[in-house]
């Protein structure tokens, strides 16, 4: 099939076509709402569809848009998957497979990275010992320049600013500061929050449930902005030494996982996705990759990035609000027909290899 048929154009439109095939292939489909509306009035819901084993042994997680604007690309590549369904029908009879859309749904609808809190979801899954406090000691000296309170404008000089800023502290510096999660500047780029968000309190409550009594889970969750263009590459949060390792690299290719570093695609974080995963059910062997597809420079998305949470802040409809959304979602979601084609087939492939009986 012609998988680019598969992009929404929005949040309301992929969560439709999302649930209407899930339910057509006889999925169980649960909406969890939560406490905010589309710019539209529609209501926002994580959904999550369930098939396979009701005792599995193993549990496949195919989750999209915890990054908001990033579910563009995870919503087509699961409604791949589902239109392909005889992939998923291949998997083993013991495997149950569970479908997580939008785990992000206001920044999906309301074309922002971060939630309805401007909380960077992937910085807010601290640990039940860590304390919603803190910032990498470098944060504060680049806030002026991340975060003006100011609207957005397309005359700014920014690239000579972010120039400046590389000569002068370094990008390895850079990279281990701007995007590690900070908790002491709320309206500023990758906020982790005060306080466990909705998204967090519903796989806290149910994410057990939908995994099943399975002993393994491998679970993918989506991402783009990060790495060459249309490529990607399989983050994981463990030690090139580790069993998980192995194991992964194993079934994905050597050449296709990378773990945390300052030369990669991938950098360490607070609060990620994987790890309070692996906390919060520790009976389970518990993997979880972040499937990263690459779009643009990093300085260009962080140009994007910075200049849309201007405009949610500070910006009004005629002070360049709707160049700043527009911006964001092409650095998260490009227009080229080569680059969605390719990701979203790429992106297929990764789930088949994840469901493949292959131990």
């Amino acid at each position: 099939m012609n998988y680019l048929e598969t992009f929404s154009p929005d949040y309301a439109i992929a969560r439709e076509r999302f649930r209407a095939k899930s339910l057509a292939c006889g999925y169980d489909c649960i909406a969890y709402p939560i406490d905010r509306e589309s710019p539209t009035g529609e209501e926002l819901t994580i959904d999550v569809a369930i098939a396979g084993a009701p005792n599995p042994k193993r549990t496949v997680v195919i989750s999209s848009g915890l990054h908001g604007v990033e579910g563009f690309l995870g919503s087509a590549i699961q409604l791949a998957l589902l239109e392909q369904q005889q992939i998923i029908d291949s998997r083993s009879p013991d495997t149950r497979v569970v479908l997580i859309h939008a785990l992000n749904p206001y920044g999906f609808a309301w074309r922002r990275r971060w939630n309805e809190d401007n909380v960077d979801l992937n910085r807010n899954f601290l640990l039940p010992e860590e304390e919603f406090a803190g910032s990498p000691k470098n944060y504060p000296k680049f806030n002026a320049f991340l975060n003006p309170t100011s609207p957005p404008s397309q005359l700014e000089p920014y690239i000579l600013q972010a120039i400046w800023l590389i000569l002068k502290y370094g990008m390895t510096s850079l990279r281990n500061t701007l995007p590690v999660g900070q908790y002491d500047f709320p309206k500023g780029l990758f906020f982790g929050g005060n306080a466990p968000s909705q998204t967090q309190e519903i796989l806290a409550e149910n994410l057990s449930q939908w995994i099943g009594n399975a002993s393994e889970v491998l679970h993918l969750d989506f991402h783009t902005g990060l790495g060459k263009w249309r490529t990607y590459r399989l983050l994981m949060d463990a030690s090139s030494q580790s069993k998980s390792h192995t194991r992964l690299t194993e079934r994905f290719g050597v050449d296709t996982i990378e773990i945390s570093s300052t030369e990669g695609v991938s950098y360490q974080i607070r609060g990620g996705l994987g790890t309070w995963c692996k906390n919060l059910l520790p009976e389970c062997r518990y993997d979880l990759l972040t499937a990263e597809f690459g779009t643009y420079p990093a300085i260009k998305v962080l140009q994007a990035l910075r200049a849309e949470n201007r405009a949610h802040h500070w910006g009004k409809p005629q002070q360049n609000y709707e160049w700043a959304k527009s911006q964001l979602v092409e650095m998260f979601a490009p227009v080229s027909y080569r680059w969605r084609e390719q990701c979203i087939n790429q992106g297929v492939e990764i789930c088949k290899q994840a469901l493949s009986t292959a131990t």
